[in-house]
C-alpha cells in the first residue's frame, strides 16, 4: 500500500476542503441560514460526488470528501446518499432510478430533502417512503423514519454486502476524524488570541501540551482510516471490515478526546451555545451511534 494521495485524489481534497470553508456554517447561528445551506446544497449537487461509487472511486476517495466535509460541519446530505449509492449504484434498484438514502437500525440518518429510503438486510436490499424528519444530536443532520414496512427489490452477493459494510464504517470514521480536525482547529485558534495574565493561553502547558496530544491522535486517526480506506477496496471482504473496525474504534477514542479538550480551552465559554466546538463533538457522537464497534468485537491484541 502507498499511503500517499495521488495528484487527484489531492486535488479531490483541495476542492472539497474550499467548498467546505466557502459554504459551511462559520458559526452555531449559521445552521438556521436557509440561503446559505441552499447555496450549499446546489454546489454539493453540481460535484457529483454523492454517485462516487457509481463512478468508479475508491473508498479512499469517499473518505477524503466525508472528512472534508465534517471538517468544515457541512449541513447537506453526503453520507446518507453516497452510502445509497453504493448499494445501489445508479439507483438501479429504486422505483424510476431515484434518489435515496441510507437508513440503518430504522433510522435514515442523513435525510434532510430525501423522501426514499434503502437498507441492508443481510444480502437483500430494501427500501421504501420516508417521513417526519427531524433533528437529531448531530445538529448537522436532520433525520427520519421509515413510513411502513420497506418491500425488497433485489439481491447483491455476500461480497458486495461485506465491502458495503466495510466502506460504512471507513466513511463513518472519515466523519469522526473530520470534526476532530475542525474542534483541533478551534481549539489552536482560540489558544492564540486567548490573553490571561499578560500572555496568549497557548504559550502555557497546561493548554498546549493537550492540543499537542490532539495533533498526535489527529495524526494516528489518518494513518489507521487511511489504511482502512484503502482495504475497501484491495483487501478480502473480511479483511477490509476488520480493518474498518479497527479505525472507527481509534478514530472514535481520539475524536471524543479531541473535541472534550477543544471544548476545555475554550474554557466558560466551551459551554456555551454559541461555541461550534460542541457541534463538532455532536457530529462525533452520532458517527460513532452509527454501525457502532466494540473493542472486543476485534481480536487484534488491544487492550
Amino acid at each position: 500500500m502507498d499511503a500517499r494521495l495521488s495528484a487527484e485524489q489531492l486535488e479531490l481534497r483541495d476542492a472539497a476542503a474550499k467548498l467546505a470553508d466557502d459554504l459551511g456554517p462559520r458559526s452555531v447561528l449559521d445552521l438556521d441560514d436557509e440561503a446559505r445551506r441552499a447555496r450549499l446544497e446546489k454546489a454539493v449537487a453540481a460535484t457529483g460526488w454523492r454517485t462516487l461509487r457509481s463512478d468508479a472511486a475508491s473508498g479512499v476517495e469517499v473518505a477524503i470528501v466525508a472528512e472534508e466535509f465534517a471538517r468544515g460541519l457541512v449541513d447537506v446530505p453526503f453520507p446518507g446518499p453516497v452510502l445509497a449509492d453504493a448499494l445501489a449504484p445508479g439507483g438501479a434498484l429504486l422505483p424510476a432510478g431515484g434518489a435515496a438514502t441510507i437508513v440503518v437500525d430504522g433510522v435514515a440518518p442523513d435525510a434532510r430533502g430525501y423522501a426514499r429510503g434503502i437498507e441492508l438486510s443481510d444480502s437483500t436490499v430494501l427500501t421504501g417512503p420516508l417521513r417526519a424528519t427531524a433533528t437529531s444530536v448531530d445538529l448537522t443532520r436532520t433525520a427520519a423514519v421509515p413510513d411502513g414496512p420497506f418491500k425488497p427489490v433485489g439481491q447483491i452477493s455476500a461480497a458486495h454486502a461485506a465491502r458495503w459494510r466495510a466502506l460504512a464504517l471507513v466513511l463513518t470514521s472519515a466523519e469522526m476524524l473530520g470534526a476532530a480536525r475542525g474542534a483541533q482547529a478551534l481549539a489552536c485558534d482560540y489558544a492564540k488570541i486567548r490573553a490571561q495574565y499578560g500572555k496568549t493561553i497557548g504559550s502555557y502547558q497546561a493548554v498546549s501540551h493537550p492540543l499537542a496530544e490532539g495533533l498526535a491522535l489527529i495524526e494516528g486517526s489518518i494513518s489507521v482510516l487511511r489504511y482502512a480506506a484503502w482495504a475497501v477496496d484491495a483487501l478480502t471482504p473480511a479483511a477490509a471490515i476488520r480493518a474498518a473496525k479497527l479505525a472507527k474504534v481509534y478514530c472514535a477514542h481520539a475524536a471524543r478526546t479531541i473535541c472534550e479538550t477543544s471544548i476545555q480551552v475554550h474554557g466558560g465559554i466551551g459551554n456555551t451555545w454559541d461555541c461550534l466546538a460542541h457541534v463538532c463533538l455532536r457530529r462525533v457522537l452520532a458517527a460513532n451511534g452509527l454501525l457502532p464497534v466494540r473493542l472486543e468485537e476485534i481480536s487484534s491484541g488491544l487492550s
